[in-house]
């Protein structure tokens, strides 16, 4: 399989995404569906919600390919 790593920043978060760990549970885009469009390009709407929203949501994911670190 091979493995992609997207980051998206809305310059507060980057939400860094990993192909390879995703297990397609849908949790991201039943918390946050706003931001999470998985039929869309791109997939992550970053601006779509606050930081403090995108962090919890993210936090959520039970694979670990949603990760984030804050943007400099």
């Amino acid at each position: 399989m091979h493995s992609v790593t997207k980051k998206y920043s809305n310059g507060e978060v980057i939400v860094i995404w990993q192909s390879a760990k995703c297990i397609h549970s849908g949790v991201c885009v039943r918390g946050l569906g706003e931001v999470f469009k998985p039929k869309e390009t791109p997939w992550v709407k970053i601006n779509a919600a606050t930081t403090e929203k995108i962090i919890a949501q993210v936090n959520q994911c039970p694979s670990g390919a949603l990760s984030f670190e804050m943007d400099k």
